[in-house]
């Protein structure tokens, strides 16, 4: 059985929660398909599935039958080395065997090849490579190609936008000859005569057959799919003013003519549904934004030549030059030159990071000073930039815990709206009082327009919008203060954090410890051979602080001799056989395992860690002889993200392997009360584990790739300063920079964007149980429930937009 494919497909029709839902219950019959996701708010179905089971066209064709489509793009490229119409057929084989492609066309005569092809699965660029590799070369025709989702969306919008033109049109005359009639602004032999309901009937029949044609298709094929969505709504209270008027103006019944009703509604529908989709174009900026970040060319050297090229034509291995000023294109490793680099738009960080021979260096990130000349490392999809917006994408197509209770909502809300109609007919038919004469209308006229009033203003749309818009800003917004929330899920419970636990080494501090004081005891060779053999044992070893003793022996130019037979205990120390003396480092328990004491040197170690050094203990040939000292420098914004965790009432706990001494000192300094000491590294996921029983909901902060069991058990894992490579760490949110008041921020974020759910919930919720009541009960005429119903989405979607203009 070969693995799951993970796809992201982008949908287009969809109008509400419902539509959503038929989507993803539609695809979950598909053989082989094991999970599906459908995002209303950005309009993609992220879909896992078993590639021997089911197919590209079988996922999109049950799409097509549930009535909704699959957005394409479209590419003309122009072709070079075409030379028989052998080559053509060969080429057009080769496209259309491309995952991603609908269509390729290649004319032999017009050296041009017509593709359709789905955005979010393969792109313009990796056509071209396609073409490239087979021979052939091409150049684009059809403009900028960054955007070919973006594009067909806008098309279907400018569709709306005509049909709304068109409604507009034929409703507002249709409005105005009916209000004039009803308020007598008319003669009174003009306002009751025939001919004039057959001009409203003239008026009204574009609109609801033409312009809201959709509404009918949509209707049909939910009902096909044993489910009801807005469109339903829609065209039967649209359908039930439009078909009553329909008999009075034939002359077959007497009364009043309510085309401008069904007009209106269609109307109103379709204006609120353009600004919607305008509203939620701004949820996806981030997107966007991140997109247009990316350089459109680079300098490369070639042939001992400085050339200019496309950026998707760099490869690995490249020498790219970049001067002061310009966007770096792509990810690699500084060879020659110095300068400073803004990567504030990938890491949320303003100072310039200084970059020398042997600094890494991302793509899209500005160069500001120097010439520098770099190595391209990551080119495309693997560049820190493309991962950040497949993460981004990847998050915001996500569902949140929460959203799930709307969806069990959604899926009986339109039946539930068609059964208080049709009470609400039957009551006013048959059981309120006659109308009184004066008022010109019948008890049927009167149970009709309280129906209609009651179908249209139902939104489930402002439901089904309220979580998935939110959480688009969130991502995003966090996206931008270089914060990657992976999941809806890990933004909705960040929020609720009680707790939060912080890992001393790399979080709390800098995580680049340095020697600063060596005690040598009963040891005739002194300070530096002892660190010398030292050294040399550490040589082997992985740990920070066996790097720092290698280090100090490098400052001091000592020359290191091989380890024989190393052996690390993680938390403990190592032992090794240098130059014939066996050498023991690490703590004090780890001599005691060795039968070697350390109480000569333990007033030294006492002094030394409470002023917050870490002491490791050196033994020589079974004798305890000196104490290395190792400090680590506290990050400067450490003490103020603490201090503002506390003022969010949240608990902050220290872990760390150091013993109890130095744990307490660099607490102290940092301002944190409690801390876990002396842990090994395969105890700390256990520590996690009895602080959630204690605590309830606790978040670990750690470096992401050693802490890894530690944040897979805490309710929401957070993998500080794991720089670009933010795919290397499962955890659920990454800060891309090392500064602790990423934090602060994402839980300020989450809090504020589960803020913002709850408020559209409530609105959402609100609006439909106070409103539909309302209409029920004869307060609502149906054109003003239907504009109700219009802007109470754009309502959601803007509250949503809100989070973009908050600073955390």
């Amino acid at each position: 059985m070969s693995a799951p494919k993970l796809i992201t497909l982008p949908i287009t029709g969809m109008t509400c929660a419902n539509c959503a839902a038929t989507v993803e219950r539609n695809l979950k019959k598909v053989n082989g398909v094991q999970a599906c996701s459908v995002n209303l708010s950005s309009e993609r179905a992220t879909i896992e599935y078993e590639p021997s089971e089911a197919t590209l066209d079988d996922l999109i064709s049950r799409i097509h039958h549930a009535g909704y489509g699959v957005a394409e793009g479209e590419a003309e490229l122009m072709l070079r080395h075409i030379s028989d119409d052998n080559d053509a057929r060969q080429l057009e084989r080769l496209l259309n065997s491309l995952e991603g492609i609908r269509h390729a066309q290649v004319n032999l005569v017009s050296e041009q090849a017509r593709v359709r092809y789905i955005p979010t699965l393969i792109s313009q660029t990796e056509i071209r490579h396609a073409i490239k590799n087979a021979g052939f070369d091409t150049i684009e025709m059809g403009g900028d190609t960054e955007d070919a989702e973006g594009k067909a969306r806008q098309k279907e919008i400018n569709q709306q936008k005509r049909l709304l033109f068109i409604g507009l049109a034929f409703t507002v005359p249709l409005f105005v000859l009916s209000m004039a009639s009803d308020f007598g602004f008319l003669p009174m032999h003009l306002a009751h005569s025939a001919w004039l309901k057959w001009v409203m009937l003239a008026l009204a029949t574009p609109v609801q057959f033409y312009v809201g044609w959709q509404y009918y298709t949509g209707a049909y094929k939910s009902l096909r799919n044993r489910s009801a969505n807005m469109d339903v709504l829609v065209a039967l209270g649209s359908s039930a003013a439009y078909f009553y008027s329909l008999p009075i103006t034939l002359g077959l019944l007497s009364g009043h003519v309510y085309f401008e009703t069904a007009a209106v509604i269609i109307t109103m529908v379709k204006l609120g549904k353009l600004l919607e989709a305008r509203a939620k174009g701004h949820t996806s900026e981030t997107i966007k934004k991140l997109m247009g970040l990316r350089a459109k060319t680079a300098r490369v050297i070639r042939q001992n030549e400085e050339i200019e090229i496309p950026v998707d034509e760099v490869k690995v291995g490249d020498l790219v030059i970049v001067r002061p000023g310009e966007k770096i294109p792509v990810d690699g490793v500084v060879v020659e030159g110095k300068s400073s680099v803004d990567e504030s738009m990938l890491t949320g960080e303003s100072m310039p990071v200084e970059k020398v021979p042997g600094s890494p260096v991302t793509g899209a990130t500005l160069n500001k000073l120097g010439r520098i000349k770099f190595e391209a490392t990551k080119i495309g999809k693997e560049t820190a930039l493309a991962q950040i917006i497949r993460l981004v994408e990847e998050a915001q197509g996500s569902k949140a815990p929460i959203q799930k209770l709307v969806d069990r909502i959604s899926a009986i809300f339109v039946p539930a709206v068609v059964l208080i109609a049709l009470l609400t007919f039957a009551a006013w038919l048959f059981l309120a009082s006659p109308p009184s004469p004066g008022s010109g209308i019948s008890s049927l006229t009167r149970a009709m327009i309280h129906t209609v009033a009651v179908l249209v203003i139902a939104c489930p749309c402002a439901m089904g919008l309220a979580t998935p818009t939110a959480v688009m800003v969130g991502t995003g917004k966090a996206a931008e203060m270089g914060i990657l929330i992976k999941s809806s899920e890990a933004l909705e419970t960040a929020g609720s954090v009680k707790t939060v636990v912080l890992d001393k080494t790399g979080t709390i501090t800098k995580g680049q410890p340095s020697v600063n004081a060596i005690i040598t005891k009963n040891f005739p060779g002194g300070e530096k051979e002892m660190l010398r053999l030292a050294a040399s044992a550490e040589k082997g070893s992985e740990h920070p602080l066996g790097e720092a003793i290698v280090a100090k022996a490098g400052e001091n130019e000592l020359e290191l001799s091989e380890p024989q037979a190393f052996i690390a205990q993680a938390g403990h120390g190592i032992t090794a056989h240098v130059d014939g003396h066996h050498i023991v480092i690490g703590n004090h328990e780890m001599l005691a395992e060795h039968g070697i004491s350390s109480n000569a040197l333990a007033g030294d170690a006492a002094r030394l860690q409470s002023e917050g050094n870490t002491t490791v203990f050196v033994a020589i040939d079974g004798t305890a002889c000196g104490i290395i000292s190792i400090a680590d420098e506290i990050k400067p914004g450490s003490v103020e993200a603490i201090s503002q965790l506390h003022q969010m009432g949240i608990r902050v706990i220290m872990l760390t392997g150091d013993n109890e001494h130095t744990a307490q000192t660099i607490a102290a300094q940092v301002g944190i009360e409690q801390i876990l000491a002396e842990v090994k590294p395969g105890e700390k996921a256990q520590k996690i584990k009895d602080l959630q029983q204690r605590e309830g909901a606790v978040s670990m902060v750690g470096d992401g790739i050693n802490d890894a069991p530690a944040l897979a058990q805490a309710d929401i894992g957070i993998a500080i300063g794991s720089g670009t490579d933010v795919a290397i760490s499962s955890a659920p949110i990454v800060l891309i920079s090392g500064d602790l008041r990423g934090v602060v921020r994402a839980i300020a974020l989450s809090r504020a964007t589960l803020r913002t759910i709850k408020q559209n919930l409530f609105w959402a919720f609100f609006y439909n149980v106070l409103l539909i009541p309302a209409a029920a009960l004869g307060y609502l005429v149906p054109m003003l429930a239907a504009s109700a119903m219009a802007f109470s989405s754009v309502f959601v979607v803007s509250n949503s937009l809100r989070l973009r203009k908050k600073s955390f």
